[in-house]
């Protein structure tokens, strides 16, 4: 694995490992050890979109295990053509041991780690957010054990998280409903991708959230108009609203089903606050973790250089 760009292009293999170690190194957090994994690596974030969890949570995964980083809006970089993506990207990954853009255009990190000769990590995209999904597969991962034939519900808009937890989910024989309101829908080419590369995935299209829920093990949620879509928010707020996740809804699922929404969450609009700060919810818990399967995924990254090794000796 030389890049993250998507998740499409990992194998179930190399999900599980990056899991693992994210694991692993968590568990040494909770005891107080932060091995130095990353000593005098830097880490450079570049940002289009504004950002809590993606900008701390690599800022802080970097720094806990012994290395630094560098922030630069997308303007300071030179995005908006005061320079060539290809010379950013050759000038930056000089500088650079791993680099993370949080784009509008997924096509710009395609072609930006076309050209970087360090790992690029897509911090999200409009089309993909594979940090995230990798992160919701830890959470679930500590919620429930075993992850496979666990079914996950995403309810809303068939947006870039829902894209990449169809195709993380896919990898690991998770059951995944999508449901959103008609004409909100998956985007049409992840699941002609998810088709075309593996067959036997059934992920199931539904517009009933009252029915999707049933037998869930994971209620998922997002906003309903995402960064770029504010212009649509006042209509989406109106076709969306059948589709809230509160107490009525929840009490279709099974009651050990828990709740998660990656943030930030527009409270009373796709989520009330009897839900996400209910029982249920794992939300801050699946927060938490950006930053420890941050610290996976950059190890894993990074491996194959002369670096300190942590006592389960995991490898990626």
């Amino acid at each position: 694995m030389k890049h993250l760009k998507s998740l499409s292009g990992l194998t179930a293999g190399e999900i599980q490992e990056i899991l693992s170690l994210s694991a692993d190194i968590k568990q040494e957090f909770n005891i107080g050890q932060r091995p130095p994994l990353l000593q005098g690596r830097v880490l450079t974030l570049v940002f289009e979109k504004p950002s809590l969890r993606t900008r701390n949570s690599f800022e802080a995964a970097v720094m806990q295990l012994g290395g630094g980083s560098s922030f630069l809006s997308s303007k300071d970089a030179g995005f908006a053509g005061r320079e060539s993506l290809p010379d950013i990207a050759r000038v930056l990954s000089g500088y650079s041991d791993a680099i993370v853009l949080r784009t509008f255009s997924q096509a710009d990190i395609d072609e930006f780690a076309a050209y970087s000769s360090c790992p690029v990590i897509n911090g999200l995209s409009d089309e993909r957010h594979p940090c995230q999904a990798l992160t919701d597969l830890l959470t679930m991962q500590e919620a429930f054990g075993d992850l496979k034939n666990r079914k996950l519900v995403f309810v809303g808009d068939g947006n870039n998280v829902a894209a990449s937890l169809a195709v993380a989910t896919s990898l690991l024989q998770i059951s995944l409903t999508v449901c959103t309101p008609p004409g909100y829908e998956l985007n049409g080419n992840v699941t002609a991708e998810l088709a075309k590369k593996r067959p036997t995935t059934q992920i199931t299209h539904s517009n009933d959230p009252q029915q999707a829920v049933r037998g869930a093990d994971v209620v998922y949620t997002d906003v309903w108009a995402s960064m770029g879509q504010e212009a649509e928010a006042q209509q989406r707020n109106q076709i969306f609203a059948p589709y809230q996740v509160n107490a009525a809804l929840m009490a279709k699922a099974p009651r050990d089903c828990k709740f998660m929404h990656d943030l930030p969450a527009r409270r009373g609009l796709e989520v009330t606050d009897e839900v996400i700060d209910g029982p249920q919810s794992i939300v801050f818990q699946q927060a938490e973790n950006r930053m420890h399967l941050a610290k996976g995924l950059l190890v894993c990254l990074l491996d194959g250089q002369e670096r300190p090794e942590i006592d389960t000796q995991k490898h990626c």
